[in-house]
């Protein structure tokens, strides 16, 4: 974004039309999405936006992107261990409840590799 920015404003400069610094680090907080507003207010409010530095402005963005990449990194990985699943085994002597068990078994494995095969195809 920043240097679609920076083109943009040297276009504008070869036709005559310069922007100060405090009215370019505006507009560029004006542009910026609905998710980065507590940012944008943070920045208005804690720093003179009339000598605040272009480069400034954009290295305190790349930090909160890297911030808010970083966190939604481990959200994901939290997600993933949390799909984990266990199956509990349990042994039995009789032998009407092997008959069971085997075909409980062969269910559950049919229904495995249709899940595997399910997964393969939307490329998980």
């Amino acid at each position: 974004m920043f240097s679609r920015f920076t083109n943009i404003i040297n276009a504008l400069q070869a036709l005559d039309k310069t922007y100060s610094n405090s009215e370019m680090v505006r507009k560029i907080l004006r542009c910026l999405p609905r998710s980065w507003m507590p940012k944008v207010t943070v920045i208005e409010e804690a720093k003179n936006l009339n000598v605040l530095a272009l480069e400034d402005l954009l290295g305190s963005l790349m930090t909160h992107e890297l911030s808010m990449q970083k966190k939604d990194d481990d959200e994901e990985k939290e997600k993933k261990k949390k799909k984990i699943v266990a199956l509990k085994s349990s042994k039995t002597e009789d032998s009407e409840d092997d008959d069971d068990d085997d075909e409980e078994l062969a269910f559950i494995t049919r229904r495995f590799k249709k899940f595997l095969a399910s997964k393969k195809k939307f490329g998980g």
